[in-house]
């Protein structure tokens, strides 16, 4: 499984401490940056971690700012992608059995370090279930296409 992960100012050091966490665990991943605590706008980020995932280039994607909030409204904003803003393990778990979610965001000033391994440790490791939930996954996906043909139509 491969990884993207990226974060901004606000998300770096817990960035760095989920980083550790997936060397340790031995997971192939891609740090997006930032690198340093120097201000940076989340959508740059956001975009790059989103992108990855959305084309194909990384399974999944975990990202990180001050709330989350900024960033899974830039990553969700791409087609297939099914970003989960999670501060608890229940919410985790949920978000890959019912809602497949491909990319994990965290709110770095809200979530702690040993809190949000613990996160990314149950996201990594729950599977999709399918059934009841994949039809509703379908739905979503006919709306992106809905929008997608919107968006051609009117340009």
């Amino acid at each position: 499984m491969t990884i993207a992960i990226g974060s901004d100012h606000a998300g770096v050091s817990l960035k760095q401490e989920i980083t550790a966490y997936l060397k340790e665990r031995g997971l192939d991943f891609t740090d997006m940056g930032p690198f340093g605590p120097e201000s940076v706008d989340y959508p740059d980020y956001g975009e790059r971690v989103a992108g990855l995932v959305a084309g194909g280039k990384a399974e999944k994607g975990i990202l990180i700012c001050g709330t989350g909030i900024g960033m899974s409204i830039v990553a969700n904003k791409f087609a297939g992608i099914r970003a989960a803003l999670c501060s608890e393990p229940l919410s985790a778990r949920l978000s890959r059995q019912h809602n497949d979610a491909n990319i994990l965001v965290l709110g770095g000033r809200m979530i702690g370090p040993v809190m949000a391994r613990e996160i990314v440790e149950i996201w990594l490791e729950t599977p999709f279930e399918g059934g009841r939930h994949k039809l509703r996954l379908d739905k979503i996906f006919n709306i992106e296409g809905k929008k997608s043909k919107d968006a051609h139509q009117q340009a």
